[in-house]
């Protein structure tokens, strides 16, 4: 169990995906499509799409993700450019081809949001607690307007505010901070929720009041503390909301 104490947390941040809306697992189908159709024709093992993406895509900016996974199989591949076109094998060409899927498919299908979490939302904002939604994506504000979620936060930060401000992507706080600083809030008095160890590591990092961590295949919770998670729960129906209860409510 996590508690928010709203006497000393202002606001809380939460990340997109796997946190406020179950589209991780696109983001993984989509990353797998793409990396084994690249990885077949060089004879290596299929990208897993839980381990691999876990360790290596998830919270990371989609250029980091195709960096990363593909040192560790030891691949390096020319960076290439914003005009590479999908499966161009160059870094571009391959996030490319993963971000057109992506987007297919958000736009076939819709988004869903997870229950606990638009039900945290309404607890916290009924209580006078502010909110602020982040991601690496480009997407999020496309991904949280399709869940019909975009009134519940006061701040978005995404991909595209990054990439205008030069901000790094996660394990760096930098996504976080500028959360808080558009809130107008010392990290010390906002709380971020994460569910991808890099991001959890952001939260630590930038000195945030409290890092609630969400494992929802239960199988990441030392991983998380380590990382630096104050909390890890398996979702966020496990978390309790105490103080600044509104006028009229008992």
């Amino acid at each position: 169990m996590a508690t928010f104490d709203l006497t000393s947390i202002r606001a809380v941040v939460f990340d997109t995906d796997g946190v406020v809306t179950d589209t991780a697992r696109v983001h993984a189908a989509a990353w797998k499509h793409v990396f084994d159709g690249f990885l077949r024709s060089r004879g290596s093992a299929p990208f897993d799409v839980r381990a691999d993406y876990l360790a290596y895509v998830d919270g990371r900016p989609r250029l980091d993700g195709v960096r990363t996974f593909l040192a560790s199989r030891g691949i390096s591949l020319p960076e290439g450019g914003p005009g590479d076109e999908p499966d161009t094998p160059t870094v571009h060409g391959l996030g490319r081809a993963k971000d057109a899927l992506f987007v297919a498919e958000i736009d076939k299908h819709g988004v869903a949001a997870y229950p606990s979490t638009v039900a945290l939302l309404h607890e916290l904002r009924h209580r006078g607690c502010r909110t602020a939604v982040v991601s690496a994506s480009r997407h999020c504000r496309a991904v949280v307007s399709s869940a019909g979620l975009l009134h519940l936060f006061d701040v978005l930060v995404d991909g595209a505010d990054a990439a205008r401000l030069g901000l790094p992507g996660k394990p760096d706080p930098a996504l976080f901070l500028e959360a808080a600083r558009r809130l107008e809030l010392p990290p010390a008095g906002v709380a971020v929720v994460e569910d991808a160890l890099p991001g959890v590591e952001a939260g630590r990092r930038g000195g945030f009041g409290l890092v609630v961590a969400v494992d929802r295949g239960g199988s990441r919770a030392a991983a998380m503390r380590a990382a630096g998670a104050d909390a890890v729960v398996d979702d966020l129906a496990d978390v309790r909301v105490a103080g600044r209860v509104p006028v009229g409510r008992p």
